[in-house]
């Protein structure tokens, strides 16, 4: 089976491609884990560890070499988790279909893909097998559904555990005033065409088209205001008639604004907002722009009920991870895995047992006809 870490499409396309063989080449695959009745095979090794290697170094390139000698101890290890967990979830009748569906069609939504067909175009244009990809998309489904209801649903949430973390912390928590933006643009629109002299070159506007065209994107600017007290949404209206460069998402600006970020004019306004309500229609170079204000968070400790589902997801990952780990060790004790001299798998467990070779089984089952002719049994 093969690992697959990141979940989108163009940035794993790649991963899953092996060098192009001519039809006269023979590829003898070398197998160095078994566990139970699958294999992890060299070129699944050298392709996650390969994949490690660029993820750290899109990290931190300045100490990704240090990280990945830490680190790659732990890749067959982490193959040999996948399979287990993978099995576990054959087990529990786990296949992932539904999810991957719903997952395929969010990334074709991503995309601006009309079809699915488009998607799986779109993977191969980039050289990537979809089939694989899809393999790997559903590998990583059933793996967190197995997690989420073998280790993630047994682990308790204490209310004193919250509270002590949050005592604990308070000083970090402390932040700035910020408020995130949307906004919807209208740039004035002379003619399509502008008039050409007899040098050649365009003919600037009148002053009274320029006008006419300044006071028509006001009016079109204040519309849509309008609409939006009336109940429209502003993402919306955003995404089909702002002139703006983030119109493509609905208007969405990034990044939360602190104080000092934005002009004296838009910051006076904008701070005074609570989240969902919009500015007036304001002139600036690019046109006639009323801003929304999606977030608005108030500067100073946050209180525990705000920030307590966070708390509570940082506890389930420090409790998640030990937990996984004792749960891998217990899958590892009821499997049968072996793996080849020189390879290291990090998880271990000293109670783990390799499979019985053939010719072993055969010398036992020699000593029990022999033991039952001698009148044992």
């Amino acid at each position: 089976m093969k690992k697959t870490r990141l979940p989108q499409l163009l940035a794993v396309a790649y991963l899953l491609l092996l060098p192009s063989l001519s039809p006269a080449d023979t590829v003898v695959e070398e197998i160095i884990a078994r566990v139970n009745n699958e294999i992890i095979t060299r070129t699944e090794y050298v392709r996650s560890r390969d994949q490690l290697k660029q993820e750290l170094q899109q990290q931190d390139s300045a100490t990704a070499d240090r990280a990945f000698a830490e680190k790659q101890r732990d890749v067959l290890r982490d193959l040999i988790d996948q399979q287990l967990l993978l099995q576990k979830g054959k087990d529990l009748g786990i296949t992932g279909d539904t999810e991957l569906i719903k997952k395929l069609d969010e990334m074709r939504k991503q995309m601006n893909l009309g079809s699915m067909e488009e998607l799986e175009k779109a993977a191969e244009a980039q050289g990537a097998s979809y089939e694989d990809f899809k393999q790997n998309l559903r590998n990583q489904i059933v793996t967190q559904r197995v997690i989420g209801q073998e280790v993630g649903s047994k682990l308790a949430m204490n209310k004193d555990d919250v509270r002590k973390f949050y005592d604990q912390h308070r000083a970090e928590m402390e932040r700035p005033e910020e408020v995130r933006l949307a906004e919807i643009i209208i740039a004035p629109k002379t003619a399509a065409k502008p008039a050409v002299g007899a040098d050649g070159k365009p003919v600037p506007p009148s002053e009274a088209e320029t006008e006419a065209a300044l006071a028509a994107a006001q009016a079109k600017a204040q519309d849509l205001l309008d609409q939006v007290h009336k109940g429209a949404k502003f993402a919306d209206l955003a995404q089909k008639y702002s002139d703006g460069p983030s119109a493509k998402d609905g208007g969405d600006l990034g990044s939360p604004f602190k104080r000092g970020t934005l002009s004296k004019e838009l910051e006076d306004k904008v701070f005074a907002l609570k989240a969902g309500e919009v500015t007036d229609v304001v002139r600036t170079k690019q046109g006639f722009v009323f801003l929304q204000v999606t977030e608005h968070q108030a500067a100073g400790i946050p209180t525990l009920k705000e920030v307590e589902p966070r708390i509570q997801d940082a506890l389930y990952m420090q409790k998640l991870q030990p937990a996984l780990r004792a749960y891998l060790t217990t899958l590892r004790e009821e499997a049968f895995i072996d793996y080849k001299n020189g390879y290291i798998d990090s998880g271990a467990s000293a109670k783990q047992t390799k499979p019985i070779e053939t010719t072993a089984k055969e010398d036992k089952a020699k000593k029990l006809r022999k033991k039952k002719k001698l009148g044992v049994f």
